[in-house]
């Protein structure tokens, strides 16, 4: 879809639902429905404190310059980030558009705004070139890199932009806080030549979970966070307008150097050219292993991702392991110890800073009981018999909680933080045998659809319930009438109408791009996945377990059913014993080869991972008989980087 269609999807799949809806019933629309709700409603968005301009002031502090030079590109010449997509945002006068929600265009807006910042003595950032922020410390000859963005590119130039105003300084040290690739991917921006002796520092664990994500469920992860991120909506009022934990995600080259040092325990001490860090091990919050730390002398807190200006996602839209939100508020406790009376300013890997203490100690106070009370509250649901779904559309916040900008859901949601929290617990299954052996989606519309009278009465009953405000029924139903006949080009654009609406109400960034995104779909089909956030560090960073796991879960396991093959590689000083029966894939190792293999295949590492991308044998010695290798190979299945997700 070229870019012209883009800006109009939005506009003619509205134009096929009933009137846009008045700005002061779009924040709660979503969850209203033709009768009076038995539970307490969520607050309007028209209810929070937007006289209180105190974010404003500072995103805006200590601004040194902006980045002016034009689009960031690869080597190739593609786009990597273009620094003035979300300018619409910051030249924007007046009410938020009837298009946005008003919380959610206040987020936005607010992080527009890039350009290189002072924080405070020897600290700056950089915000507004990729996702995350990058942030640098003066040391006493140098400086330390902090969470080096996505890409190699945004991430060469956010140092350009610091080094224009302060010097051409060399990086000392760099630091990951955690193993999100927008926190360490740009590293090669940063230090393009490897470390040469430069310490990279990162907590324990990194490189496992740095690199899992993109052995086994990666592909699938990707196609969900091309609708999480909106990568394919037109950058504007009408389609994206942010994540809410940044613009969006640069798409330039991903690498990875390993870490020189691990942290290991909280209250560890680190010199880096004369900056002293005291850490604090945070695993299973954010991250499964993250890290904030103490800068003592600078009065300074990176509390990297685990205390922002947004509800955090306890489960990912795009799919990770659920994280322990009951861990993550006892962690927040502990840096509230951290840092009372020794920290005047917390800075974090995405969004603005909070100076003062007393600021600093209620962001991570507020932010605390956000995660404690969405925890103990769901927990003690659960135990009273409530199922999620029930949970998550009884449960609200304290008013106190509620109205605190920097716990609203741009990001998360309490909705489906609360799903997380019950998965966590009680995993997919809320013992009600009814949902023990459902049918599959497409099997499931048929029937529906059938029941209800066929396709036009699905449709005609889905606009009886948007016309009474019941988008979330009326969704139902039509995504029943979209699976049961994906040629029904009506309940297409019905259900596209109802996607943009419910996107229009939504606070939640997140929300608003998957509802966007799935309309998109609907009206013009599947669009290729954004680029993996991968590459060649990744793949070599990988073990050759985990190189063997990745094959393991690719198997076509009835096509591999009666096929049992027994192969050796032998890499370095190491067999691995790799056996395919029963449609499994598992693999040992040790020093000796195995005599029962039917092939031997002597290589190294890097001629395994060109095997691996489809290059050729070329250097590799094979003993025995090749066509095993084809045979394994053959049952092998492609991942499909752009299935569809709203059609069958």
């Amino acid at each position: 879809m070229n870019a012209m269609d883009r800006r109009g999807f939005v506009a003619a799949a509205a134009g096929a639902a009933a009137a846009t809806v008045p700005l002061h019933a779009r924040a709660s629309e979503a969850r209203s429905g033709p009768r009076p709700a038995a539970t307490p409603s969520p607050t309007h968005t028209g209810d929070l404190p937007y006289d209180d301009r105190a974010d404003f002031a500072d995103a805006d502090r200590g601004f040194v310059a902006a980045y002016t030079g034009g689009p960031i590109t690869t080597p190739s010449g593609a786009v990597a980030w273009d620094p003035d997509a979300h300018r619409f945002l910051a030249e924007a006068a007046g009410s938020p558009p009837s298009t946005v929600d008003p919380s959610l265009w206040r987020q936005a807006t607010l992080l527009s705004r890039q350009g290189l910042y002072r924080v405070t003595d020897r600290i700056y950032q950089i915000r507004g070139l990729d996702l995350s922020n990058m942030t640098v410390v003066e040391g006493d000859t140098g400086i330390i890199v902090i969470d080096p963005l996505t890409s190699a590119e945004t991430a060469a130039a956010a140092l350009r932009l610091y080094r224009a105003h302060r010097g051409d300084r060399p990086v000392r040290a760099m630091i990951y806080t955690h193993p999100h690739v927008d926190h360490f991917g740009g590293c090669r921006g940063v230090l393009p030549d490897d470390t040469d002796g430069t310490p990279v520092l990162a907590p324990r664990g990194f490189m496992e979970h740095a690199v899992s994500e993109n052995v086994y469920a990666g592909p699938a992860m990707s196609r969900r966070a091309g609708y999480m991120y909106g990568t394919n909506l037109p950058t504007d009022a009408t389609g994206q307008v942010g994540c809410g934990l940044g613009p969006a995600v640069s798409t330039g080259t991903v690498g990875l150097i390993p870490p020189t040092r691990y942290v290991e325990a909280t209250g560890e001490e680190v010199t880096l050219d004369g900056v002293r860090l005291r850490f604090q091990m945070t695993p299973g919050t954010e991250c499964q292993e993250e890290m904030n730390f103490l800068l003592p002398d600078l009065r300074a807190v990176c509390m990297a991702e685990n205390a922002t200006h947004t509800m955090h996602n306890i489960l990912t839209l795009r799919g990770a392991q659920v994280r322990d939100a009951h861990a993550w508020a006892g962690y927040l406790t502990e840096s509230i110890g951290l840092c009372t009376d020794t920290a005047d300013v917390a800075f974090a890997s995405h969004h603005w800073p909070t100076w003062g203490n007393d600021a600093v100690v209620a962001l991570l106070t507020r932010q605390r009981d956000l995660y404690g009370y969405l925890h103990d509250q769901t927990v003690r649901l659960i135990n009273k018999g409530l199922n999620g779904t029930e949970i998550a559309e009884s449960l609200r916040l304290p008013p106190q909680l509620e109205r605190v900008w920097a716990n609203r859901g741009y990001y998360g949601s309490l909705s489906h933080n609360v799903k997380a929290v019950y998965q966590r617990y009680m995993g997919w299954f809320d013992a009600n045998p009814a949902h023990l052996w459902e049918h599959p989606p497409a099997e499931e519309a048929r029937r529906w659809v059938e029941s209800l009278g066929g396709q036009a009465a699905v449709r005609a009953r889905a606009r009886y319930y948007s016309d009474r405000g019941d988008l979330r029924f009326a969704v139902t139903l039509l995504n029943h009438a979209v699976f049961n006949d994906p040629s029904d080009s009506r309940a297409k654009r019905q259900l596209a109408a109802l996607y943009v609406r419910l996107g229009r109400a939504a606070e939640n960034a997140v929300w608003r791009n998957f509802y966007l995104t799935g309309a998109q779909e609907l009206l013009h089909g599947a669009e290729p996945a954004p680029k993996p956030t991968t590459g060649p560090d990744l793949h070599r960073a990988l073990t050759v377990g985990q190189l063997i796991d990745g094959l393991a879960v690719r198997v076509n396991g009835p096509e591999a059913w009666s096929l049992r093959l027994a192969i050796d590689w032998h890499i370095g000083d190491v067999h691995w014993h790799l056996r395919l029966a029963n449609g499994v894939l598992t693999w040992t190792s040790d020093a000796s080869p195995d005599p029962d293999a039917a092939l031997t295949m002597r290589m190294t590492k890097t001629q395994l991972l060109a095997l691996l991308a489809g290059r050729g044998t070329d250097g590799i010695t094979m003993t025995g008989d090749a066509s095993r290798l084809t045979r394994l190979l053959s049952v092998l299945d492609a991942p499909d980087p752009g299935f569809p997700v709203v059609t069958p």
